[in-house]
């Protein structure tokens, strides 16, 4: 299962000393970290970022702290052991689907007195109390900011909520505290004290129940093991991300299944409030990275449920946008519609592409209406829209001054990714429309050209061979190579003219760092790997800026451009595609240490030291890379293809991937492989159709 992949002994936060991380989540709720002690105490979160201090604590006579105890983060589970003179302890906790937080325990009393042992139910600003028909401890939140209040309903298996335990000397006792948490807006109080009753049963393993319902997720992904380590672990571990991710809401604008960015946030920790920036809501500019990797989960009804909840929700101007429960937020730009044809081509299903077309065509018509003016392409006037803020081109023609904030310091752009992006949003219209004999494809083709032909027209300097961002109004080019310059090969759109600027994230010179990739090349002025802007941290030392720092949101995308690029060019740039996979890979690990995974939201673009602390983020894509070029599955106007990319293993197994509604296995080693786990395999790369070996 998923926990014998994946560990990681005191596995905490990097900025707040101690705080421990937690695997699990539910469907509402989860935590963004917990207080080492007994139970769930730390800043415990329901639907979106509430920072709910505890749910419950148990306290014990003869322990006056916990920082001695061992801890072990798992996927779906954390433990802690304690070993002193006066108790021996134990305890895993986790969070189920069903929004119960779970501590089981164990004790012994290792003195010759007696130890006393304490439920509470407590949190700060929360009305706590006595069920009166059960018993059971209960809290009550305040309205959130949200509109919603929080009930949580606490009950043990040994009647620990009506009293305090008396651990006698000598004694052992194991017992189980569960609180049931609810929105009390849509189920009162009595429901939720009703499914904290109805948790506990006679006889169960409740770690082991948990264990196997968190595990279902992970059966229906597909199998893959190769002769790398750091491709193995790093494919369960990017699994796991998505999966600590995903919510289901069910209240307000997000129904269903929606996946998050994080679920950590920024700045304000202060009780009941959600001040700062948070990740745990829609955002449309992480979603279609998030559907890159998940078209490859076997249940589709989590990948329809997030697409319905894009496009269920848009904004005044008929874009995608970002969505809390409560309110519909702005747009950033995003290749939203071309990632759900990505999901169409593996899942066929042409009833779901024919529900939500008419609101795609939508969307492509009002992202032209909204951000092109004299021409096809897309002009940002609000850097941060992209989801790039501080990357240097906006202030190419400013000499890049101190205050960056200042009005009028700064230029509107023609975007090279906004309009790379639009580019393959109308492409991917164009596709479904001709998958559903949609007459409008021509149209949208023709549109799509448009498109290409003035981003390889008018952004590409053949001079120093790099496509830029031009200026919103009289088309010059702002001579700053950001990492998206290299967005047209990502589009596949470029031809053997344009090579050199790929090549140029194989150049020290420019993108080839110890982290690959900078946010913006080492030739650039205002280039700082370790973040801030022009020697200041204008957003906090761990502040989001994209003038040098490196962002596994564009190294996906970097990768993924040179595995595409080497593909078209007789695999050419196969050595660098393993190369930077490699490197991509590692950079989940903190320190690279394999029994460490920790993948933050961005790193100093020489050295790789995380500068920002949102662990298990979830704003990039990987599980395609391995996919799409690894095991080289590549679609193609007449169907599925298979064309792999050399990365130098002795061989991989890859099982379990559904297309439509067929089944496909994909093994490859080389001859002289002497690995007993693949002995049985055939030499060579194959292709297993339905269990039947195909022609390639």
């Amino acid at each position: 299962m998923i926990n014998h992949q994946l560990s990681y002994q005191g596995r905490c936060l990097r900025i707040l000393t101690g705080k421990l991380l937690l695997g699990p989540t539910g469907k509402r709720l989860f935590a963004d970290y917990l207080d080492k002690e007994p139970g769930f105490s730390g800043r415990i979160n329901f639907i979106h970022t509430i920072n709910l201090t505890g749910l419950f604590r148990v306290r014990c006579s003869a322990v006056t702290d916990y920082e001695e105890a061992e801890t072990t983060w798992y996927p779906s589970m954390l433990t802690m052991k304690l070993e002193t003179p006066r108790v021996s302890f134990a305890e895993t906790k986790f969070i189920t689907w069903d929004d119960c937080a779970v501590s089981c325990q164990s004790w012994t009393n290792k003195t010759a007195k007696p130890i006393e042992l304490t439920l509470e139910a407590e949190a700060a600003l929360c009305e706590s109390g006595i069920d009166e028909r059960s018993g059971s401890l209960t809290l009550v939140s305040p309205q959130t900011e949200h509109g919603f209040a929080v009930g949580a309903s606490v009950r043990s298996n040994m009647g620990l909520e009506r009293g305090s335990y008396i651990l006698m000397p000598g004694e052992s006792v194991e017992f189980v505290v569960a609180a049931a948490v609810g929105n009390l807006e849509v189920e009162d109080l009595d429901s939720i004290v009703q499914r904290s009753i109805d948790f506990f049963a006679d006889g169960v393993d409740y770690i082991s129940r948990h264990n196997d319902e968190y595990e279902s997720f992970f059966r229906d992904i597909p199998r893959f093991e190769s002769s790398d380590q750091v491709l193995n672990k790093t494919w369960y571990y990017r699994w796991f991300v998505l999966r600590h991710n995903l919510a289901q809401p069910d209240y307000g604008f997000l129904q269903g299944m929606v996946m998050y960015e994080g679920r950590s946030h920024k700045k304000s920790k202060r009780p009941l409030s959600s001040g700062g920036w948070h990740f745990s809501k829609l955002i449309n500019l992480s979603t279609p990275l998030q559907l890159t990797d998940m078209r490859w989960h076997i249940n589709r009804k989590i990948v329809y449920d997030m697409i319905r909840n894009m496009v269920d929700n848009l904004e005044e101007n008929g874009l995608f946008c970002c969505a809390y429960v409560d309110r519909r937020l702005h747009s950033f730009a995003n290749y939203g519609v071309w990632a759900i044809y990505q999901f169409y081509l593996v899942d066929r299903n042409k009833e779901f592409i024919k529900e939500i077309l008419p609101r795609l065509k939508d969307v492509v018509k009002n992202e032209t209406r909204v951000y092109s003016r004299d021409d096809h392409l897309q002009i940002e006037v609000k850097p941060s829209r992209t989801g790039k803020e501080y990357q240097p081109s906006y202030w190419y023609w400013h000499d890049y001054p101190p205050n960056p904030k200042a009005p009028g310091n700064y230029t509107p752009l023609k975007r090279v990714d906004r309009s790379v992006y639009h580019y393959k949003n109308v492409l991917g219209v164009a596709r479904l429309c001709q998958a559903l004999a949609d007459p409008d494809y021509l149209d949208f083709e023709q549109e799509a050209e448009n498109i290409k032909r003035d981003i390889l027209s008018k952004m590409w300097d053949p001079e120093t061979e790099f496509f830029y961002d031009l200026h919103f109004e009289t088309d010059a080019k702002a001579m700053v190579k950001n990492i998206v310059g290299i967005y047209p090969h990502w589009a596949a759109i470029t031809g053997e003219e344009h090579l050199g600027a790929l090549k140029k994230l194989f150049d020290p010179d420019y993108f080839h760092t110890a982290c690959p990739f900078p946010s913006v090349a080492r030739d650039c002025k205002a280039y700082r790997p370790e973040g801030g802007w022009m020697g200041r941290f204008i957003k906090g030392r761990n502040g989001c800026v994209w003038c040098g720092p490196s962002w596994p949101y564009t190294t996906s995308v970097a990768i993924d451009a040179i595995g595409i690029e080497s593909k078209r060019s007789n695999h050419s740039f196969d050595k660098e595609f393993a190369h930077y996979l490699r490197e991509y890979s590692l950079q989940h690990y903190r320190g690279r240490d394999l029994m460490k995974p920790y993948l933050v939201e961005h790193y100093h673009g020489e050295t790789g030291e995380p500068l920002s602390d949102e662990p298990d983020y979830n704003h990039s894509f990987y599980i395609d890379l391995i996919m799409s070029h690894v095991a080289g599955i590549t679609f193609a106007e007449d169907g599925v293809r298979f064309d792999p990319i050399d990365v130098g293993l002795d061989f991989f197994v890859l099982d379990q991937v559904q297309i439509g509604d067929d089944v496909y296995r994909i093994t490859y080693k080389i001859p002289d492989c002497s690995d007993p786990r693949v002995s049985e395999l055939e030499d060579g790369y194959n292709v297993y159709k339905n269990g039947v070996k195909i022609a390639l």
